[in-house]
């Protein structure tokens, strides 16, 4: 029997469980893949301790993940463009691509290019469809100057690189021992902490901050309102008590969750005008020491699980 990971309760990553589960025959429009690799994500473990249950309950027993890669093993009936053996970029809303098969929507699919890795394939859905649309909603253009919070991490990363290939100077807010990254990326690095209003300032010069990507939270969201950001310029992907205050932008992974976003920022990794950091590489039946390294918010890039 196929595996996959279960978690029966809300808590920490100590109730998560890679069990057997029954296979399941692709429907009307979906196809079964054999998982190589998928990513996982704040917004998962935030899930799994029952921080956003009003907002995104569990059912129970409750999978887990949404981004995937792997090889079609099946194909439902009334599927076009798709065959078994395919290798395709994917995700699922069901929290099941955490697993060594899962049943996939067809339309969710998009090819691999043999030059995007299987890691950063499976690793590509929530955080780039949540940096393209953050991106996006605060118009990032050629003379803009630009702050990600959080720039280190899989979502910022990618908005960093995101920003920049739109023409504009990012600033990246993270730890200094990402700084080298960050600048390699063409990046103004700064660091977190007690006088960052200043550094930003000192940073974008005398026009100062146009635009504002907080994919950190912690009182971001109102840093670039005291920095003079107009609020539809700001974008936060999880301080939403911010964003109503405020009346910010909360574009995220559902505002860019398509194929089409999926094709598009693979054909940016193919080309090399995208990077996705690889922190580390973890065996599905690791997936609690997969989550308590995320869980750290210390990584560089993206922690991916291969079944």
């Amino acid at each position: 029997m196929p595996q996959a990971v279960r978690f029966d309760e809300y808590g920490g990553p100590d109730v998560l469980h890679v069990v057997d589960v029954e296979s399941r025959v692709p429907g009307e429009g979906e196809v079964v893949v054999r998982v190589k690799a998928t990513g996982i994500n704040p917004g998962e473990a935030a899930i799994r301790e029952g921080l956003v249950h009003e907002r995104w309950p569990a059912t129970f027993p409750s999978g887990q993940g949404s981004d995937l890669a792997g090889v079609i093993a099946e194909v439902g009936a009334g599927v076009d463009g798709f065959g078994v053996g395919d290798e395709v970029i994917g995700f699922t809303h069901d929290r099941a691509s955490q697993a060594e098969l899962v049943v996939v929507d067809a339309q969710n699919l998009t090819p691999r290019p043999s030059a995007v890795s299987w890691e950063a394939a499976g690793a590509l859905f929530v955080a780039g469809s949540t940096a393209y649309a953050a991106v996006r909603a605060v118009a990032a253009a050629e003379g803009d100057v630009l702050a990600v919070s959080g720039a280190a991490g899989g979502v910022g990363t990618l908005a960093v690189q995101l920003a920049r290939n739109a023409g504009a100077t990012v600033i990246a807010i993270a730890g200094e021992h990402h700084h080298d990254w960050l600048r390699e990326h063409g990046a103004i690095p700064l660091a977190y902490g007690d006088g960052l209003a200043e550094r930003i300032r000192d940073a974008a010069g005398s026009g100062g901050l146009d635009a504002f990507i907080d994919t950190f939270g912690s009182g971001y969201v109102d840093l670039a309102i005291e920095l003079g950001v107009a609020p539809q310029r700001v974008d936060t992907i999880i301080d939403w008590d911010a964003a109503e205050r405020h009346g910010v932008k909360t574009d995220g992974n559902m505002a860019g969750a398509s194929a089409d976003t999926l094709a598009e920022l693979a054909r940016l990794i193919a080309d090399g005008r995208l990077e996705i950091p690889i922190a580390r590489v973890y065996p599905l039946t690791e997936v609690r020491a997969a989550y308590r390294e995320l869980e750290r918010r210390h990584t560089l890039g993206k922690i991916v699980l291969t079944p």
